[in-house]
Formats: C-alpha cells, sequence, structure tokens
C-alpha cells in the first residue's frame, strides 16, 4: 500500500488527485500547493475526508522537505510548474520520497527545456535506492508508451516516428491556452526542432507546417514544435532516423500569439512599471482565462498519437496508434477540459504502477523505459481508450 503526495493544484493536479483517491492502492493522499484554498476546493469536491492539503512553497526545499517529513509519502507527483522540478527532486533526495513528474525541467529565466538537468541526477537517485519517473502526462508520456509498445510488439526496428496532438475543441475564448498560459506561450513560440540522421535540426517558430487528417475530427494544419519525448526517445531507440512532434494551431490562435510576441508580451525578462519589477509573460497570465475554468464550455476532441514507419521481419510496415478524448467527457467525470484530463490520467496511472512495483528501480527514468504493457493495459479503463491502425497511410 502507498501514501501519495501531489504537489500542484491546477487542471492537471484536480484530475490527478481525483484518480489517485478513487485507487485503493493508495492508503492516503494529500494535495498541495502555494495556494491552499484551491486543494481544499479539490478536497472537498472528492469528499469523505478522503484527500489531505497542505500549503507549499514549491521552490523552497526546507519547506518541501518539512512537508514530506510530516506527511512521509512513498511517491511524489509533481504537476507543479517546470521550473519546480529540481526543487521538488532534491526535497525527495533529501526525505528518501520516490518521485513523478509530467513535464521536464526549464529554467525560469529561459525559454529552453531539455532532460539534461534531470538526467544528471540519475547517480544520485541511484544510489539513494529511490525511482525517479520522468514526464508521465500524456505527451510526454503515452506518446513514449505508444512508441515502447510498438517497438515490443510490431517493430524490430522503427526508423521514422511522428507524434501527432490535435486539439480540435472549441471554448469559445478569443484566445486562451489549455494549460498553464506562461508554459504554454514559451513552448510553443520557440524555434522548432526534429531530429533527423544522428543530428538535431532547428527550424523558424512554425516553419515547417502541412494539413495531415485526424481520426473523427478531419483534416487540421499541423506544426511543427519541438517537444521534449523527442530527446529520450531517440535516445533509447537508436534505429530511430527521424522523429518530429506535429501540433495543430488555428489562424486565430497563430494571429494572437504573433501579436502577443511583436508588442513585447511574451517576453520572459523582467521591466520596471510605474516603478514595480514584473515579467510581461507573468502579467499576460494574470489577465487570460484560468485553463481550469475553460472546461463548462468546452466541445470537441482532442487526438494524439504516434505514427511510425519501420521493419518488422525484414519488412517495412507503417501503425498508427493513437486516443481521442472528448473534451465535454472529461469535464463530466472530473469538472476539466480534456488536455488537463489527458495529462493528469497517465500522471496517477503511473504512480500506480510504480505503487504496485510494476514500474521500479533505483535511478531517473523517461516512461518509455517501463514495460508498456501493465500501463497500456488499464489507461481504457481509466478513461482514455486507445486505437491501433497497421499498415495504413500516415501521410508524414
Amino acid at each position: 500500500m502507498c501514501k501519495a503526495l501531489i504537489i500542484g493544484a491546477g487542471g492537471v493536479g484536480t484530475v490527478v488527485t481525483q484518480k489517485i483517491a478513487a485507487n485503493p492502492v493508495f492508503t492516503d493522499v494529500m494535495l498541495a500547493s502555494r495556494t491552499k484554498s484551491k486543494c481544499d476546493a479539490v478536497a472537498a469536491a472528492i469528499g469523505g475526508n478522503r484527500v489531505k492539503t497542505a500549503e507549499v512553497d514549491a521552490d523552497n526545499v526546507p519547506q518541501l522537505c518539512e512537508l514530506f517529513r510530516a506527511f512521509k509519502p512513498d511517491i511524489v507527483v509533481n504537476v507543479a510548474l517546470p521550473y519546480q522540478d529540481l526543487t521538488i527532486m532534491d526535497a525527495c533526495l533529501e526525505c528518501g520520497c520516490n518521485y513523478l513528474d509530467t513535464a521536464n525541467y526549464e529554467p525560469k529565466d529561459e525559454a529552453h527545456f531539455e532532460y539534461s538537468w534531470q538526467w544528471a541526477y540519475q547517480d544520485r537517485f541511484k544510489a539513494a535506492g529511490l525511482t525517479a519517473i520522468l514526464g508521465c502526462g500524456f505527451d510526454p508520456g503515452v506518446t513514449a508508451i505508444f512508441t515502447a509498445y510498438a517497438a515490443k510488439h510490431h517493430f524490430d526496428e522503427i526508423h521514422y516516428l511522428d507524434i501527432v496532438d490535435c486539439n480540435a475543441g472549441n471554448h469559445g475564448m478569443a484566445f486562451a491556452t489549455n494549460f498553464n498560459p506562461e508554459i504554454n506561450i514559451r513552448e510553443v513560440t520557440q524555434k522548432g526542432r526534429y531530429y533527423e540522421n544522428g543530428q538535431w535540426i532547428v527550424t523558424e517558430p512554425h516553419e515547417i507546417h502541412r494539413p495531415l487528417h485526424y481520426p473523427e475530427i478531419g483534416e487540421r494544419e499541423s506544426y511543427v514544435i519541438y517537444h521534449e519525448e523527442l530527446e529520450s526517445l531517440v535516445k533509447n531507440y537508436p534505429t530511430i532516423k527521424r522523429a518530429r512532434f506535429w501540433m495543430t494551431f488555428g489562424k486565430e490562435y497563430l494571429t494572437h500569439l504573433r501579436v502577443i510576441q511583436d508588442i513585447g508580451m511574451a517576453r520572459i525578462d523582467p521591466i520596471i512599471y510605474n516603478g514595480v519589477e514584473i515579467v510581461p509573460i507573468q502579467f499576460l497570465k494574470a489577465v487570460l482565462p484560468d485553463p481550469k475554468s475553460l472546461g463548462a464550455n468546452y466541445h470537441g476532441q482532442t487526438s494524439i498519437g504516434c505514427r511510425i514507419r519501420g521493419i518488422k521481419d525484414g519488412k517495412e510496415h507503417t501503425y498508427y496508434i493513437y486516443n481521442n478524448c472528448d473534451h465535454e467527457k472529461a469535464y463530466k467525470e472530473t469538472g476539466t477540459q480534456a488536455v488537463s484530463f489527458t495529462t493528469g490520467v497517465p500522471a496517477a496511472l503511473g504512480a500506480s504502477m510504480w505503487a504496485k512495483g510494476l514500474w521500479r528501480g533505483a535511478g531517473v527514468f523517461n516512461v518509455e523505459e517501463f514495460d508498456p504493457d501493465p500501463f497500456l493495459a488499464e489507461l481504457g479503463e481509466q478513461g482514455l481508450p486507445w486505437h491501433e491502425l497497421f499498415d495504413v497511410d500516415i501521410e508524414v
């Protein structure tokens, strides 16, 4: 049996807490964030005094350790901000807790993310006999597990991997982001990057794009951006010749992004306004809709999956594995939209894999390094059914 501590009470944290609280493998559950009232609201919605709550500053290692030593979690599920990954990992090491997150670390003062900072913790987690599971959301997360499943069951060698992410939902807002605005805008306005023939190719933001067809949705313009699971997947599957990540954006969304950048509101460096230091993108976050509030009016589906080309028994094959998630169904179950739901469900399931002893080891691991079968066997039951298409036109 397992005690779980969740850090972060946004949309994803809400889903994670609901799913973990409903799983009997977890004997004790705590939700903590900088704003305890948010945690209390989530706990009250679950009811039955199942979830304890606490206030914690995830940037503060001593404060984290004080909480960890009081609650004594077996596993800490980090769904706070990516800036806080390292402080939470430091606290886990100091207090003997296992660790899981959904997004890799990025520094506050630079719009740049890569796994090197967290992979550097390998020796310390190994020496401590603790498990750190990185990137257990949907993308990164399920997309990497889909790839591992394909490699285990359908390919001798994977040569071409294209991860495709379509949000065909409509929330009725002129402009809003589906998760933390600061992180979202930093991510999608970066230069594109993909892997080909042993090197990384850098492109201008949204330079490479083309229409792709998505199941039950139809054609959507899709753009190559950089996404962190590419870094671990090409490392763990060295037969990959090319790996790319595609995401859909509407024209209006891209127009808003361009204007936000042109007028300086995407800046991450501080400026002085009326004698007070502010960061423009953080001010923008404060005036944009809270992603958690979008669910009530969200309609349509997301579609995320992997389109793979490779060799099995000497013959070339294609394979498409994907999930479609309905915003309205996600909201009905959890009070959150599908983007939060598709991230939160895998995080809770990954914690369950650790709690059951199915995903364990001393060190730092990306999710594709574990057996994908038990995870995918439960994913549909948790609300994210997945589908396979064999030897079809994968378009990429």
